[in-house]
């Protein structure tokens, strides 16, 4: 017999089964209710607690130059925004209390706006009315509301998220923040254009080797979920974000200094309207330093110079006389000519298929017969234009050829945005035989650096090739890619012609090259310290409007060389724009070209003392008055003959004063006896020992100027009263 009483389970079974039956029936309506009736409340609840797919930038590779210092990195920078919705405002007591406070902080942190400014500002935000999508209706507080307009740095935005009310929590206080990735320049404008930059708060380039190498510098954005836990937000890693790789660029932030500096200081010099410097190694072709400078202001007084534009690779002019030597080169290279060739220029003008052609020294009777090499010495422009008339003018096209087989025409296809290769026409016949685009005057007037258009970067290259005997170099602006350490890439030296012309005809040119600097109108670009190589060249060119006739002459100044001579290391090029006279090729950028040059030979200079000593004469060292203890084992280890030995240290608390006289044969040093209660006499002491032998007998120290004491605004031997200023004067 069965212990249970089915009469009495069976009923209460069913009752069980029949509640939980309609427990899940009303479950499943409710959720069917939700999925139905309720789908868009819920969904916008969804939305508001999860973010799937938000997108993590990654961190913007850095630009380095040719010893990795940073010219080019990112920083954070901060907009602030306060929320006036955040739970600190349901009751605004908190608030009332702290506001006056706050804008007293913020009026400290940015000064040009007042306390009182601060808090109208924020009382506006959280008075003003915005719509609330939850509820459909107007709200007070606005939501993002700026407390300053600008971006600011992380110590800035450290020290105003410290000021009260800010410091609490974001949902309490309300205040937050949106992060900017900003581009900064450790090195200022230094090669700006070059470098280059981003669009604001964008990561995205718009110029220089930032945008010519964006897709390496800019990695791979990431993917993140958020999600919503206890009213915070949690993110979920659902693909990392891949940093961007650093750039080693070939610019040399020394040399840059030096070119940009001497630049400057001479188009303040002759107010010209714009400057060009570009140094390249000649072996490599590695751009060392490129300037780009501008005039910028309304009036002389305002006048300020900046990167603007890149003119070096862009700004593409007629060359003038620096375009002789592909001329010349041409001639030597096809051997119609050779240096011993005699021109007769006569009187320093001549007509040319029925225009004038005139050399710059007409005025005073010109150059008489002289041959290849003194043309060049001279700029003559009859001298050159009646060489290539004479051998091209019934054959231009061979002489057009000419200028492309030496490299000058050459594309370079540079990694720069802007680059505009070389314009340099060729003759063409029509059906009939006849030129189309040629006349008899266009040949003379394209030898001398007439109707061509070349940029800076184009003609650097040419005489770079020359100083590299005859090797032409594509020039190189990045050297290789680092990522986390380690080279990912590296960009070889690339040779773009390994000739431009015979041996020999590069070897003459090199030695005609170096006669123009030495006996010619390069002068004032060589030095005393190395041989210099190099070409003048002044040309007039158009005004804005395209015209060389609109009362104003334009010149362009220019001198193209390389240095040292003998052995080259580096090509530079140096351009000036500037309007009327006096204006000299040789007189005004060849001194830029000779600042340049000595400013970066200075750090190739290693001199021994070896090299500099006398044999017959001692070395005798200037030693101050002081511790002579110290000075004694100084002038020991020196070798110089001391009159005594004396022993003392600072680390055992007792120092021997006294003075020190250098004498012919050694340096005397006598120790002078000191008193417990006058002030000592400390002229002639260094700056460390006087405070040290002052601050003993309890004196306070100021120090004035740097060297040795001259003065001391206390006198020796008077009384000494503790804590008394005494004022070191240092000459």
């Amino acid at each position: 017999m069965s212990k249970f009483d089915n009469d009495k389970v069976m009923p209460r079974y069913m009752a069980i089964a029949l509640v939980l039956t309609l427990v899940g029936i009303a479950v499943i309506g409710k959720a069917f209710y939700i999925m139905t009736a309720k789908k868009q409340y819920w969904t916008e609840v969804a939305g508001r607690l999860k973010r799937d797919s938000v997108v993590v930038k990654p961190n913007r590779g850095n630009i380095l130059s040719s010893d990795g210092q940073l010219m080019a990195s990112s920083i954070p920078e901060y907009k602030i925004f306060m929320d006036f919705q955040a739970s600190a405002f349901e009751d605004d007591s908190l608030w009332l209390d702290k506001v006056d406070s706050v804008c007293e902080g913020l009026h400290r942190i940015f000064p040009t706006r007042t306390a009182e400014e601060f808090k109208a500002n924020l009382e506006e935000g959280r008075h003003k009315m915005v719509y609330d999508r939850k509820t459909g209706q107007q709200k007070m507080g606005a939501r993002w509301w700026n407390i300053w307009p600008k971006r600011i740095d992380y110590n800035t935005y450290m020290e105003v998220k410290a000021l009260p009310f800010f410091n609490m929590s974001k949902n309490k206080s309300g205040f937050t923040e949106e992060i900017y990735n900003s581009r900064n320049r450790p090195f200022g404008s230094l090669a700006k254009r070059t470098i280059g930059g981003l669009f604001g708060a964008k990561d995205s380039a718009y110029y220089g080797l930032e945008m010519s190498y964006d897709s390496i510098l800019r990695g791979t954005p990431g993917i993140t979920g958020r999600r919503k836990i206890l009213n915070k937000y949690m993110n979920i890693p659902v693909m990392l974000p891949i940093d961007g790789a650093d750039i080693v660029t070939t610019i040399d932030v020394n040399m840059q200094d030096i070119a940009e500096r001497a630049l400057i200081d001479e188009l303040k010099l002759v107010n010209g309207e714009m400057g060009v410097a570009i140094l390249m190694e000649v072996k490599t072709g590695d751009v060392k330093a490129i300037v780009n400078m501008m005039r910028m202001g309304d009036s002389p007084e305002n006048y300020q110079y900046a990167e603007a534009v890149n003119s070096a690779i862009s700004y593409r002019c007629e060359p003038g006389s620096v375009f002789k030597v592909a001329s010349f080169l041409v001639a030597l290279d096809d051997a119609v000519v050779d240096t011993s060739y005699v021109i007769h220029t006569g009187s320093g003008v001549q007509e040319m298929h029925g225009r004038w052609m005139k050399d710059h020294n007409w005025r005073r009777g010109g150059y008489g017969d002289i041959n290849v090499a003194r043309t060049l010495e001279v700029s003559s422009n009859i001298g050159v234009s009646h060489v290539i008339d004479k051998f091209y003018g019934k054959n231009p096209e061979r002489y057009v050829k000419g200028l492309y087989r030496v490299g000058i025409h050459e594309d370079l296809k540079l990694p720069l945005v802007g680059y505009l290769p070389p314009r340099i026409r060729m003759p063409q016949k029509n059906k009939r035989g006849q030129y189309e685009n040629w006349s008899k005057t266009a040949l003379p007037w394209m030898s001398i650096g007439y109707e061509t258009q070349i940029a800076p970067i184009n003609t650097v290259t040419f005489y770079n090739a020359i100083a590299n005997n005859g090797k032409m170099m594509r020039p190189r602006f990045v050297r290789k890619i680092v990522k986390n350490g380690e080279t990912v890439a590296e960009f070889e030296p690339e040779v773009i012609k390994e000739r431009i012309a015979k041996p020999q005809a590069i070897k003459t040119m090199q030695t005609i090259l170096e006669h123009v600097v030495s006996q010619g109108l390069g002068r004032k670009a060589g030095s005393p310290l190395f041989k210099v190589a190099g070409k003048t060249g002044t040309a007039q060119v158009a005004d804005q409007h395209g015209s060389y006739h609109s009362g104003v002459t334009r010149y362009w100044l220019s001198f193209s060389g390389y240095f040292p001579a003998d052995d080259p290391l580096y090509t530079c090029i140096v351009c000036i724009k500037k309007t009327g006279l006096p204006a000299s090729g040789g007189g005004m950028s060849g001194v830029v070209f000779h600042h340049i040059s000595e400013g970066v030979m200075a750090r190739h200079l290693k001199m021994r003392v070896d090299d500099a000593h006398d044999e017959r004469s001692i070395v005798i060292p200037d030693v101050k008055n002081g511790n002579i203890a110290a000075a004694s084992q100084v002038l020991d280890g020196l070798g110089v003959k001391t009159n005594n030995h004396w022993s003392g240290s600072y680390s055992h608390g007792n120092p021997i004063w006294g003075n020190a006289e250098r004498r012919r044969d050694g340096v005397a040093l006598s120790k002078i006896k000191m008193s417990d209660t006058a002030i000592p006499d400390v002229t002639g002491m260094g700056a460390k020992d006087a405070v040290y032998l002052l601050e003993t007998y309890g004196l306070r120290v100021k120090l004035q100027g740097r060297g040795k004491v001259k003065r001391q605004s206390l006198p020796a031997g008077s009384a000494i009263t503790k804590n008394s200023e005494c004022l070191l004067t240092l000459e």
